[in-house]
C-alpha cells in the first residue's frame, strides 16, 4: 500500500525511520553548506592574529585555543560531510602536526567555489576532474617556490629560523623565545641519524605562575612531585625501576593465624619487618641508590628506604615510567628483589627544585646528548599554558617534518598568491570545461592572504589588490627584478652568456615573488617581503595540506545521496512520574 503514496518511492525499501537525502533535493549543496559552516568556525583562527575560541565540552572542561585540530576534536561534529573535513584535518595533524587549519579553510573555500560552478551548470564530475588536474599543477608549482632550506639541522639558529613562523602562528609575540627553546631541546635529543628523531623525546611540564620568559629547557625528565622519602638528592647513582608495589606482598587466599600469647604476636610482626628489611638491604647491597616505584610504596618499606639512605619517588603514569626507563637505561622490574646489573640504569643527578612554589624532581644527565629533554613552561593561567604547549608541540612536529624535507617556501600568504597566478596561468591554456574548475581552484588559494589581512584588521580588498599586482608582474617566466630592470626581450638574451647555469638559477630566483601580508602593517602598505622578513613555511607541510584539502573537497562533491539509518538504542529511559504527589 505504501508504494502508491506519491513522493515516497522507497517507503517499502528501508526499515521505518530511515532518512534519505537525494541529489534532486540539493544534497550536494547542503553538504557544501555544512562544510562551509565548519570552515567559518575555524577560519578566523588562522594566522598569528587568529582569534581564540572557548570550547566547553560535554564534561564542562573549558578549552581556550586557536588550534583548529584541538577545536574540532572538542566539537562533536555529526554531519557526515563536515566529518570528512574534520577527518582530513586530523590526518594532517597525524602526518605533519601543523597546518590543520589550512586544510579546513582551503577545503571549505574549494567547496564554496564548486558551489558557484554548480550554479553555473557544470556537473560535479567535471569539477572533480578539473580540481584533480589543478592539484597536480599546484603541487608542481609549489616545488618551484623554494626560497630557502634548513642547511644544517644541528645548527640552533638554522632550526629556529624554520620554527619561528610555525610557533608565531599560535603564540604571536613569543615566537623568538619559544623557537630558540624548542630548537635547544630538539638538538639535545637529536640522534646521529636525524630521520630517527622521535617527537616523544621532547616533554613539557607546565607550572603555574611567573611569565613565559622564565621558562627553561632541562636535559632530562621533570616530574611535578617531590620524592616520597627524606632523601631529596642523589648524584651518579644507580636506578632501579619497579612496576610492582614496594610493600609486603598480600596473600591471594585468606589465612587464619592463631596466636597464643603476646610473644607470638610480637614475633609475628617482627618477622614481617625482618623480611622487609632484608628486601631493601638486598637493593642497597646491589648498589642501587634511587628507587622509582610505578605503584604504591608501603610505610614500612619507606622507613627502611630512608634508613638505608635511598631516594624513592612514585611515578604513577606507566607512559612516564617507560620514558624514564629510556632516559636512565633501566628495565622495569615486576618483582621486589635485587636486580641484575644490566637491569639497573644510571643517572647523573636527581634533585628536587622549587619552581614558583611547586616542588619538582629533575632527573638529569650531564653529558652532551640526552634521551629526553623537558621544557618547563611558566604562565599565568592553565589555559594559556595549554595553548603554549600546543605551540611547542607544533614546533617539535615540524622538526620531524624537516628531517624528511628541509625546503622552505615564503609565508605570510606569499606562496598562496604565487599558486593563484601559476594555476590560473595553466587554466587559461587548458581546453574544455576543466579550465573553469581550475580557475576556481586557483582563486581558492586567495583565502589565506584574505583571512590573514582580515584578522589583522586591514582592508582585505586593498591588500589583495596590491598582492595581485606584485605577483602578476613577477608571473612571466623571464621577469624583471629590482636589481635588473630589463624588458623581457633583453632578459631572454641573458642565458646565452658565459655563466649559463648561473644565469638560469638567477632567473629562477627572480621568478618567485615573496610579497605577503604585513599583519603588523609596519610598512603602512599592508604588504612585506616574506623572505627578507624571515617568514618561511615548510614546503612539505603545505604540500600535504593541499593534497588533503583537495581530496576532502573532491570526496564531498562526489557524494550525491546520504542515507541515514535510525539510531540504535534500547528502551526509552523512564520520564518523571506525573502523579508523584498523589497518595
Amino acid at each position: 500500500m505504501s508504494l502508491s503514496i506519491p513522493n515516497a518511492p522507497n517507503a517499502g525499501l528501508f526499515k521505518p525511520g530511515y532518512q534519505n537525502y537525494d541529489a534532486e533535493d540539493g544534497a550536494v549543496l547542503r553538504n557544501i553548506d555544512a562544510c562551509r559552516t565548519i570552515t567559518s568556525t575555524v577560519q578566523t583562527s588562522l594566522g598569528p592574529f587568529g582569534r581564540n575560541k572557548i570550547v566547553i565540552n560535554h564534561l564542562q572542561k573549558m578549552t581556550l585555543t586557536n588550534d583548529a585540530a584541538t577545536i574540532l576534536r572538542e566539537l562533536d561534529v555529526v554531519h557526515p560531510a563536515a566529518k570528512l573535513l574534520v577527518m582530513a584535518s586530523q590526518q594532517q595533524e597525524a602526518e605533519m602536526g601543523d597546518a590543520t587549519n589550512l586544510v579546513i579553510v582551503l577545503a571549505g573555500e574549494l567547496l564554496k567555489k564548486a558551489e558557484e560552478l554548480l550554479r553555473m551548470g557544470l556537473k560535479t564530475s567535471e569539477i572533480v576532474s578539473g580540481y584533480e588536474r589543478a592539484q597536480r599543477v599546484a603541487l608542481e608549482a609549489l616545488e618551484e617556490l623554494e626560497v630557502d632550506q634548513v642547511e644544517d639541522i644541528r645548527n640552533q639558529a638554522h632550526l629556529a629560523k624554520a620554527l619561528r613562523t610555525v610557533i608565531g602562528a599560535k603564540q604571536s609575540g613569543s615566537e623568538e623565545l619559544l623557537a630558540d627553546m624548542v630548537a635547544e631541546a630538539v638538538l639535545a635529543v637529536m640522534p646521529k641519524i636525524p630521520s630517527h628523531f622521535n617527537v616523544d623525546n621532547i616533554r613539557v611540564v607546565k607550572i603555574m605562575g611567573g611569565s613565559l620568559e622564565q621558562s627553561k629547557v632541562v636535559k632530562g625528565m621533570v616530574f611535578g612531585r617531590e620524592p616520597d622519602g627524606t632523601i631529596k638528592k642523589a648524584t651518579k647513582a644507580k636506578v632501579g625501576v619497579f612496576s610492582c608495589p614496594i610493600d609486603i606482598s598480600q596473600t591471594e587466599t585468606k589465612g587464619t593465624v592463631l596466636l597464643k600469647n603476646s610473644k607470638e604476636l610480637y614475633d609475628f610482626t617482627k618477622g614481617e619487618e625482618k623480611q622487609m628489611e632484608n628486601a631493601i638491604k638486598e637493593l642497597h647491597d646491589s648498589g642501587m641508590r634511587v628507587v622509582v616505584a610505578g605503584t604504591t610504596v608501603g610505610e614500612l618499606a619507606l622507613h627502611y628506604l630512608n634508613r638505608f639512605g635511598m631516594l624513592v619517588i612514585k611515578v604513577l603514569s606507566k607512559f612516564e615510567l617507560r620514558r624514564l626507563c629510556r632516559v636512565v637505561g633501566a628495565t622495569p622490574l615486576a618483582r621486589l628483589g635485587a636486580p641484575m646489573p644490566d637491569e639497573m640504569g644510571n643517572i647523573d643527578i636527581v634533585e628536587t627544585l622549587e619552581i614558583g612554589g611547586d616542588r619538582v624532581t629533575v632527573f638529569r644527565q650531564e653529558n652532551e646528548q640526552t634521551r629526553t629533554a623537558t621544557l618547563v613552561l611558566r604562565g599565568a593561567t592553565q589555559n594559556h599554558l595549554d595553548d603554549v604547549e600546543r605551540a611547542v608541540d607544533d614546533g617539535v612536529n615540524v622538526v620531524k617534518a624537516i628531517t624528511r624535507d628541509s625546503r622552505l617556501v615564503p609565508g605570510a600568504g606569499a606562496a598562496e598568491m604565487e599558486l593563484v597566478e601559476r594555476v590560473a596561468g595553466v587554466a587559461d591554456k587548458t581546453p574544455g570545461l576543466a579550465q573553469y574548475a581550475m580557475r576556481k581552484y586557483a582563486e581558492a588559494f586567495e583565502v589565506v592572504p584574505r583571512v590573514l589581512a582580515e584578522s589583522a584588521g586591514l582592508d582585505a580588498t586593498e591588500v589583495l589588490a596590491k598582492l595581485y599586482t606584485a605577483h602578476h608582474q613577477a608571473a612571466p617566466p623571464t621577469t624583471s627584478s629590482a636589481a635588473k630592470p630589463q624588458t623581457n626581450g633583453t632578459s631572454k638574451q641573458q642565458p646565452n652568456g658565459e655563466a649559463d647555469g648561473d644565469d638560469e638559477d638567477e632567473e629562477e630566483d627572480e621568478e618567485i615573488d615573496c610579497t605577503g601580508v604585513d599583519i603588523e602593517n609596519a610598512s603602512g602598505t599592508g604588504t612585506l617581503d616574506a623572505e627578507a622578513e624571515g617568514i618561511l613555511d615548510l614546503m612539505v607541510t603545505k604540500s600535504w595540506a593541499i593534497k588533503l584539502a583537495t581530496e576532502a573537497a573532491r570526496t564531498v562533491l562526489s557524494v550525491d545521496q546520504i542515507i541515514v539509518a535510525r539510531q540504535a538504542g534500547g528502551p526509552k529511559p523512564p520520564g518523571p512520574n506525573p502523579n508523584w504527589d498523589e497518595d
